[in-house]
């Protein structure tokens, strides 16, 4: 057996001997996790605390610092110690904020992905004056009138503005981008018909498709939503590959040990799918992940991937 073989089993051994028992050492006090925004990564940690917390014996801290389209909080966690006290709670902007600003982190090399713990899908809905009832329609209605139909997004560069430039480039369609300061500014102005379009998450719409104040055409996901199953789902429209969902991963500065990782992984799924979390994450019409944190960092980096693509292709640019 040559040198590297016996260095790599020798070391594999002293791993297994070792990391439980480093593992039984941590967590030995509070753990913070930072969130780059309100809302929806406030609501996820919130539920994650709740049951990790009692779990693991040390409380979950969530911890806001907000601002610069998440990128403090971002660049936070990257520089943070390795050591497993310092987490973060991201979203999509993770991944798309590198193709348009520059930052001082790598999203794939400075930070080390944990678990993804929700996903709740978008969907697309339209006014109820708009003479669309499936995406087929909406489709032809805008190849018909090019330029004409207009669909808002919370501003240049956030995951619905460049769910409508995916929709635009695989559908060779032609609808007029209309910027707001925020994903529920945008939705309050396509309730008021200041535009045709709008791709929002699920829980933020449901309520208002059920009364008839928006008409939703399609679910930007694998599966049909809970809350609104008479909708299909993108696939069903006839593009499959227009998925694009809210989704909420925890992540640690790169190089924490694999050991605190693993059993950060374990509790968090845990924790997820404990059937109270899994109940209150359906009413916001998610639905637990679960997984290694090697399939964690397999979709940080097609969801890196795609929305570089999608950037470069339409010449979007920060404003």
């Amino acid at each position: 057996m040559g040198f590297f073989a016996r260095w790599g089993t020798a070391l594999a051994a002293l791993l297994a001997i070792s990391a439980p028992a480093f593992a039984q050492s941590y967590p030995a006090r509070p753990i913070r996790v930072i969130l780059p925004f309100a809302g929806g990564t406030d609501a996820v940690a919130r539920l994650l605390s709740a049951k990790m917390s009692p779990a693991i014996g040390q409380q979950l801290v969530p911890e806001p610092h907000l601002g610069a389209g998440g990128n403090i909080a971002h660049e936070l966690v990257a520089k943070a110690p390795p050591d497993g006290y310092t987490l973060l709670m991201a979203a999509p902007p993770l991944v798309i904020n590198p193709h348009l600003n520059k930052v001082s982190y790598d999203p794939l090399r400075d930070l080390a992905p944990i678990a993804l713990l929700t996903a709740i899908p978008n969907v697309l809905v339209v006014h109820p004056s708009v003479p669309a009832k499936t995406m087929g329609e909406l489709i032809a209605l805008a190849r018909k009138s090019p330029g004409k139909l207009t669909y808002a997004s919370g501003g240049v560069g956030s995951s619905n503005h460049l769910a409508g430039e995916l929709l635009k480039s695989m559908t060779k369609i032609d609808i007029l981008h209309v910027p707001y300061k925020s994903a529920t500014i945008a939705l309050t102005g396509a309730l008021a018909h200041e535009v045709d379009v709008v791709i929002v998450a699920s829980s933020s719409v449901a309520a208002m498709v059920k009364e008839g104040r928006m008409r939703a055409l399609a679910v930007l996901d694998s599966k049909r939503v809970d809350a609104l199953p008479g909708v299909p789902t993108m696939a069903e429209a006839g593009l499959p590959q227009l998925v694009v969902v809210n989704w909420y991963i925890l992540l640690a500065p790169a190089g924490t040990p694999r050991a605190i990782v693993d059993f950060l992984n374990r509790e968090a799924v845990k924790a997820m799918n404990d059937p109270e979390t899994r109940t209150r994450l359906a009413n916001l019409g998610g639905e637990p992940a679960s997984g290694t944190p090697e399939q964690a960092g397999e979709m940080l980096k097609r969801e890196y991937e795609q929305w570089g693509k999608v950037i470069r292709e339409a010449g979007i640019k920060a404003e």
